[in-house]
Parts: structure tokens; C-alpha cells; sequence
């Protein structure tokens, strides 16, 4: 009867050894994370904002299914993942597009006025927001064949008639 209970006692000292360090962490690593939590919330409440403020613009902009919001937005993915050939992906998003009852003439037409763009629309994993802009511009107007107007180039043009001899 006395060594159940000294071995009943040697696990429980065991057991709380073993327990307490755990615990000393878990608190510790909830405070971390409550510390960096706060400037996350404001980058993604700006996120947020920012692309509510990007689909209103779209619905302003546009008439019919084309400016739905639910439209836009998996109309955007589709693209997204057609540029990157992701087809897949992008079939199973164009399956889901079509049931939210959204013009599969839009997609078509905003890929080939990005496909018209040029080369440089390939994804660049350093300025992803540029291909947003361009997918939104084309969504907004997909005839066009010009990229949006972006910054002058870094490098000047030397002026016509003169050599760099």
C-alpha cells in the first residue's frame, strides 16, 4: 500500500516538473503575441479599407453583373491565376464565377487587354500591386491596350540628335 502511494506521489512531483516550465511558456508566449498583434490589426484594417475603397470604385465605374462586387472580386482571382498558370485553380474559381452569375465574357475580355499589355505584366512577386492596377483597369475598361499611366523611368532619354561618342 506504501509504495502505491509513494509512486502515486513521485508522478504527481514528476508531472508538475514536467508541467510548470510548460505553462511559464505558454504564458509568456501569449504576451508576445498580443504585443505584435496590434500593429497587424492596423495594417490589415487599412488592407480592408483599401479594398473596399478599390470594389466601390469598380461598382461606380461599371454597369450590369461585370460591377458586382462578389464579380470583381473572383473575376480578379480568375486572372490572377490564369497570369500566374495556375489553370486549376483558376478553372475551379471560373466554376464558382459562373455560379454567382457573372459575365464570362468580362473574364475573357480582361485577360486578352492584359494579354495585349505585353510581357510585363508577368507577375513580379516584388510590386504585386501593380498587376492589381492593371487587372482593375482592364476589369474597369477591358478594350484597352495601354497599361495605366505609371511613373516617368529612372533613366533620362538622351534628346534626338545627339550621341553618347
Amino acid at each position: 500500500m506504501k509504495k502505491s502511494v509513494v509512486r502515486g506521489a513521485t508522478a504527481l512531483a514528476v508531472l508538475v516538473a514536467i508541467c510548470l516550465p510548460a505553462f511559464g511558456a505558454l504564458a509568456q508566449g501569449s504576451d508576445q503575441k498580443t504585443g505584435d498583434a496590434k500593429p497587424k490589426d492596423a495594417s490589415r484594417s487599412e488592407d480592408v479599407r483599401k479594398r473596399i475603397d478599390e470594389i466601390s470604385e469598380v461598382g461606380r465605374q461599371l454597369t450590369g453583373p461585370a460591377a458586382n462586387p462578389e464579380c470583381y472580386w473572383l473575376g480578379q482571382r480568375v486572372i490572377n491565376l490564369l497570369i500566374r498558370d495556375d489553370l486549376d485553380t483558376a478553372f475551379r474559381h471560373l466554376d464558382l464565377y459562373d455560379r454567382f452569375g457573372c459575365p464570362g465574357g468580362h473574364i475573357q475580355a480582361t485577360f486578352r487587354c492584359l494579354v495585349r499589355q505585353g510581357a510585363d505584366v508577368i507577375v513580379d512577386p516584388k510590386t504585386p500591386g501593380q498587376v492589381n492596377e492593371r487587372i482593375q483597369a482592364c476589369w474597369i475598361s477591358p478594350t484597352a491596350t495601354q497599361p495605366p499611366a505609371q511613373a516617368p523611368a529612372a533613366t533620362a532619354e538622351q534628346p534626338q540628335g545627339t550621341t553618347s561618342r
